[in-house]
């Protein structure tokens, strides 16, 4: 078995406008989890500092926020380590965890994402490979609770997920190569349950009826690059009008990134990150503006223009 293993996964973002919690897409940013098996524990009459786990557990973390991070038995990918060992039915072996972060935390870019399919995946690898990527798929999205950060994170793309009784079907999305992902990421956070509180718990026909054509109108929109489909299919009545006065700024990032050109703009995962999609062509153009107006406001953001990232997780042995 392998004394050593490296997962890289990428950062997401969710929901896609009218595609709430079903639909997601990996970007070109990325965390790392290197997993390395560490030799059973000394006895107790050796002297030596605990690292958690009574010696079975070491976390060390570099990166952007790293100083966040919890180190102990409780951090996320340390949890999805052992969640992969129980459903396996093998004792879990002392570990070291080494994670470098370049995904900003609780900004709506699956970073617990990456932490839940960091663990797994290495777990499994750890472990020999027992368990094949679709049921460690399923492992993820249960221990996620939704299928839209997960699901591009491991096996990359984008991907709509939909259940099947007791299973999943995933489809792989068409994304024109036009079209690219502008992420403005601002210096505050959202966590998904201040997000998902505000949203009702229940919706009338009109709005479902409405965000079942946008999201038909959205995949289209995505294969063909069609602008005037894309504009359209962009909007949401499900739980973007509800999260946007959580944001501060939103309105005025948004009529900034529709004026230099942007097809349309939305809230990434849970936000506060904001998405705009835009032709290549105007994508540096519409990243300037979302910047400036966000600054305008008083928000310090950082605005990247990314890819989509085709592999998902990759390992390095």
């Amino acid at each position: 078995m392998n004394k050593s293993v490296t997962v890289t996964v990428p950062a997401t973002t969710a929901n896609l406008g009218p595609g709430f919690d079903c639909i997601g897409a990996a970007l070109t940013l990325y965390n790392e989890f290197k997993f390395t098996r560490l030799d059973p524990p000394q006895p107790p009459s050796v002297p030596r500092q605990s690292h958690g786990n009574e010696g079975g557990l070491r976390i060390t973390v570099t990166g952007i926020e790293a100083d966040r991070v919890i180190t102990d038995e409780t951090n996320l990918a340390y949890q999805s380590f052992l969640k992969l060992y129980q459903q396996i039915n093998q004792t879990p072996p002392p570990v070291h965890i080494e994670i470098n972060l370049g995904v900003p935390l609780a900004r709506g870019l699956g970073s617990s994402a990456t932490a839940i399919v960091g663990g797994l995946v290495g777990a499994n690898l750890l472990a020999g490979s027992p368990m094949p990527e679709n049921e460690v798929m399923k492992l993820a999205i249960a221990q996620e609770g939704h299928p839209d950060n997960v699901v591009p994170a491991l096996i990359g793309g984008c991907r709509l997920a939909a259940t099947n009784a007791t299973d999943w079907e995933i489809c792989d999305i068409p994304w024109h190569e036009d079209i690219i992902p502008v992420v403005a990421i601002p210096d505050f956070e959202l966590s998904t349950a201040e997000a998902r509180r505000v949203l009702p718990t229940e919706y009338s026909r009109a709005d479902a009826i409405f965000n079942t054509a946008h999201l038909g109108l959205l995949l289209r929109g995505l294969e063909t690059g069609n602008p005037d489909w894309l504009q359209a299919a962009l909007q949401d009545k499900i739980h973007q009008p509800y999260r946007q006065a959580l944001i501060k700024g939103y309105d005025a990032v948004k009529d900034a990134a529709l004026a230099s050109g942007a097809y349309g703009m939305v809230i990434s995962g849970a936000g506060p990150t904001l998405l705009a999609l835009a032709d290549a062509s105007l994508a540096p153009k519409v990243a300037t503006a979302m910047g400036n107006a966000w600054k305008e406001q008083g928000v310090k953001a950082e605005v990247l223009t990314l890819e989509i990232d085709s592999q998902g997780a990759k390992v390095c042995i």
